[in-house]
């Protein structure tokens, strides 16, 4: 059973909040901008990704507010000066970036506020968070307003002129270290996700090949009460089946036998592919295929 909604049945805060708790989690757009003024502002949107590397370009939405329909100081901002600081969210400073998000009046610099640094961009007027682990400074190429009524988005198109990257997040091949970074994102209401090392994990990407794919394996492993969807998928996500001379091999492999004699094949399938044992995984799928 689903519920369905159609988004014009039900209030503009209920939707959003529905799209919130769903679409998560979302990386942050903590942005740093200056009015014509040069009144610093700063605040985080969770409307945010990267849309491109040549040229560079992110995208973040400072959406018109759903009850009142105003606007963000960050959109008025970016509108006025067309540049912006994009920095990234770590654990380390998510209850100041919080604290940030504060409906302070006009003229108010939510870096005293939040007990932030203001570091000097090397090409925009807007200042960098320097406890930020990367900080992107951006031109605005354009703004799209996509509705002018409350909850409206305004999906402002940024290119990066300049990207500075703490060194301390670095491997020592000079990239950037994922669990070093100990990032945050967004979900739907008051709550949060952490990317610690037990939350991250790596799957296999067939980047230069092609998987053998779920449509591939025999009718009696598609169809098993025992391997999930995940399961399937890393199954057909191998390059190639196995010959029959490899498929031969599982018979000197003992735990491969005792499933066998206790018809456990599929739990045993499922414990190699937990334990990365992918061939033996993918050989005993078509040993009696």
């Amino acid at each position: 059973m689903f519920k369905s909604i159609n988004p014009q049945d039900i209030s503009v805060p209920e939707l959003h909040g529905h799209l919130m708790s769903a679409i998560a989690p979302r990386p942050i757009a903590f942005a740093s901008t200056v009015d014509k003024n040069g009144n610093v502002n700063l605040s985080p949107f969770s409307f945010f990704n990267v849309f491109g590397a040549n040229p560079p370009i992110v995208i973040f939405s400072p959406a018109r507010n759903g009850r009142t329909n105003t606007t963000k100081h960050t959109f008025d901002n970016v509108k006025e000066t067309e540049e912006c600081v994009i920095n990234i969210v770590n654990f380390p400073m998510v209850e100041q970036m919080s604290l940030s998000s504060t409906t302070y009046d006009k003229g108010v610099n939510e870096f005293l506020k939040a007990g932030f640094t203001e570091l000097a961009s090397d090409i925009v007027k807007a200042p960098r968070v320097k406890e930020a682990p990367v900080q992107l400074e951006c031109i605005v190429q354009q703004i799209i307003e996509t509705g002018d009524g409350g909850g409206a988005g305004n999906l402002v198109i940024c290119k990066v002129v300049k990207m500075h990257i703490n060194e301390k997040y670095l491997d020592e091949n000079g990239k950037i270290d994922s669990i070093k970074m100990d990032l945050v994102a967004r979900m739907g209401g008051s709550w949060y996700c952490h990317a610690t090392p037990e939350a991250m994990f790596e799957i296999p990407k067939p980047l230069q090949t092609k998987g053998i794919g779920v449509d591939a394996l025999p009718d009696g492993i598609r169809n098993s009460n025992v391997l999930s969807g995940n399961n399937l998928g890393r199954l057909g996500n191998m390059e190639t089946k196995p010959t029959a001379e490899e498929i031969k091999t599982l018979e000197n492999n003992e735990a491969f036998k005792t499933a066998l004699s206790e018809n456990k094949l599929h739990e045993f399938i499922q414990s190699a592919l937990e334990n990365e044992q992918n061939d033996n995984a993918l050989r005993a799928t078509f040993y009696s295929a």
